[in-house]
């Protein structure tokens, strides 16, 4: 022992002089130069002592790369302690000269913190030597390595292991079960999640499905556990499921039709319409996921198990007492829930609405549309009109809280009165014409001229001028205001009858034929009718009348209850007068004398006065033709 120790001491002296002066130098320098001092504190080597110190280098250098390489066998694990953390290393004492380095983001964890500290011993598998310096080193591997038994175990044995959501990756999660772990996205939940980084930082239980040992990658699910966690319950759930019955569950997801509700491995779905008895926009008005409701089974299909179930089953159907609290007449209060081009609905209790239509909001028909006048959220005073349990309907109006302006209206505006408006709009029919807020008044075509046919209003009127009418007549129970406008000038028929009597001559305008006679005008906006049997001269013979054609005819007939008026030519011949006969024989006394010549050779008995009224009609006949 004692010589191992002199020999150990020695070997490291020689190693520190080894690097400043070479054996060569040490045999052959001069004993004269050394000092006395120097000669007594350093030891005299000799080539046996310097032969013993390389021996001892060399092999401390063949054991230093033996402990490397044992080291660095693969899948190897060995312990080493932090020294230090830097930026980008752990520094860890391996044993080696040189130090183990050792990747800081294998020892961080999800929030970035470093799961090891200074002094700590850790495990670790050291990969190779590094050019720089030092040896790199995993500690994931090791870690890996570690629980690979664990983790192959506990694949066959289909048992769960806990781990935590590391980070989001392309496809799925990254989960540290103690090695890093993929957990695909569509194993994260037994339904697609569309939100994977909720679950960065959590805590979840987990079953691996697939591991490679060679490559270091693991693979788990969670998926798997909660189907048999689901099917357990599921199991259990059928056994005491039926129609009627009132269970508790759990939201588990909103559609737009409607909730998955999650009685116990089994989900149901409440549709919007069994949710409330009023009207939803949508099922999150109601609840929200994770909410823990109360619901009735409607329908339960024990084959393909499917449940329907009812939230507003578990109170009355407010509809059932409603005409007895709503009573016609009523004056109820309400929200109005939504505005449309028809009305507004409006919430009168909770599943009870009622419909304001636009035509029962305002007496004024100037309003364009409801929202002029309310607005979603408003609070409105209404009237019942009407209730129908069956159809689930009331009917609202707030113009009846109002005074009616048609109440009145007969007193205000007594028919003959003169009133003044501006054309709403124009018809086939009329034209609507406003004489105060509310108040409209209809011009019927016919009403429009006395003397011209109107086959629309618009040839007379238009829509946004103001007109005068005369008020013809009010019907307040139907609000209906008739008016007219030619009723401001004089009826021409009414004219004519005064001024004229059957048996009056008048000269007329032939305006058009049919086959049973020809319409002619007698007077402006005044027509009568020649009947066929009448279009006929003194002798008999028959005249066709031409449109255009101006004559003289005899009114033969007067009918003012119906505005008609008869009218004849062969009367024209008959009532010649006297006064017309004298001045055809001044005017044309010779013509008159030649035919009384041959008359008188011929030896003709007729009278005189029946040749001088043929003559006169055709010297009538022939003034016209001139004129």
């Amino acid at each position: 022992m004692e010589h191992n120790s002199n020999s150990q001491t020695e070997s490291n002296v020689l190693n520190t002089e080894l690097e400043t002066l070479a054996p060569e130098e040490t045999q052959n320098a001069p004993e004269t130069t050394t000092p006395a001092a120097a000669q007594t504190e350093e030891p005299d080597y000799d080539a046996t002592d310097f032969a013993a110190a390389l021996a001892s280098f060399d092999a401390e250098q063949a054991a230093e790369k033996e402990a490397a390489q044992s080291v660095m066998e693969e899948d190897k694990v060995v312990t080493g302690t932090v020294l230090k953390i830097t930026d980008k290393h752990v520094v860890v004492d391996i044993g080696l000269k040189s130090e183990g380095l050792v990747p800081k983001e294998q020892v961080l964890d999800h929030t970035g913190e470093s799961k090891v500290a200074v002094g700590d011993v850790i495990e670790l598998v050291v990969e190779r030597e590094e050019k720089e310096g030092g040896y790199l080193a995993s500690y994931e591997k090791a870690q890996r390595l570690r629980l690979w038994d664990q983790l192959e175990k506990a694949c066959e044995a289909k048992a769960s292991v806990t781990g935590t959501v590391v980070s989001r990756v392309k496809g799925g999660l990254t989960i540290d079960i103690g090695v890093k772990a993929f957990l695909p996205g569509s194993q994260v939940e037994v339904r697609p999640v569309r939100n994977l980084d909720s679950y960065i930082g959590q805590p979840i239980e987990v079953r691996v499905i697939k591991l490679n040992k060679k490559r270091g990658n693991v693979v788990v699910s969670r998926k798997e556990i909660l189907e048999e966690e689901q099917n357990a319950l599921k199991e259990v759930t059928l056994q005491h499921l039926e129609e009627g019955s009132i269970v508790t569950g759990v939201v588990k997801n909103l559609t737009d039709y409607g909730a998955f509700v999650d009685l116990g491995g089994l989900d149901g779905l409440l549709h919007i319409t069994d949710m409330s008895w009023g009207r939803l926009t949508h099922p999150r008005d109601l609840v929200q996921v994770g909410d823990e409701i109360q619901v009735k089974v409607l329908k339960f299909d024990k084959e393909k198990h499917r449940v329907s179930l009812g939230f507003k089953q578990l109170t009355p159907d407010p509809w059932l007492d409603a005409v007895e609290r709503y009573p016609i007449g009523a004056h109820v209060k309400g929200r109005v829930l939504s505005v449309t081009d028809y009305g507004a609905f409006v919430e009168l209790e909770q599943g009870i609405e009622g419909l304001v239509h636009v035509s029962e909001m305002t007496w004024s028909k100037r309003m364009k549309h409801p929202s002029k006048m309310v607005k979603p959220g408003d609070e409105v005073e209404t009237i019942i009109l009407a209730v129908n349990p069956n159809d689930r309907r009331i009917s609202l109006g707030m113009k009846q809280l109002q005074e009616n302006p048609w109440e009145n209206l007969e007193d205000k505006y007594p028919a003959g009165t003169e009133v003044e408006g501006r054309v709403r709009n124009l018809t086939d029919f009329g034209a609507f014409i406003e004489i105060e807020d509310g108040i409209d008044g209809l011009v019927h075509v016919s009403n429009l001229s006395w003397t011209k046919r109107i086959k629309h209003p618009s040839e007379v009127l238009k829509k946004g001028e103001k007109v005068k009418a005369v008020v013809l007549g009010v019907e307040p129970e139907n609000r209906r205001l008739s008016l007219g406008v030619k009723q401001l000038e004089p009826d021409v028929w009414d004219t004519f009858f005064a001024q004229h009597r059957t048996g009056d001559v008048v000269k007329g305008k032939v305006l058009r034929v049919a086959q049973f006679g020809a319409f002619v005008e007698i007077a402006e906006g005044v027509e009568g009718l020649c009947h066929v049997s009448e279009a006929v001269d003194a002798l008999g013979h028959q005249t066709t009348l031409e449109p255009g054609t101006e004559l003289e005819f005899k009114i033969v007939k007067m009918s003012p209850e119906e505005k008609k008026v008869g009218l004849s030519l062969r009367g024209i011949g008959e009532e010649a007068s006297r006064e017309e006969i004298e001045s055809y024989k001044a005017s044309a006394p010779s013509a008159k004398r030649e035919k009384g010549d041959r008359r008188n050779d011929s030896g003709s008995s007729s009278s005189s006065t029946g040749t001088t009224l043929g003559d006169l009609l055709n010297w009538k006949k022939s003034e016209r033709e001139e004129n």
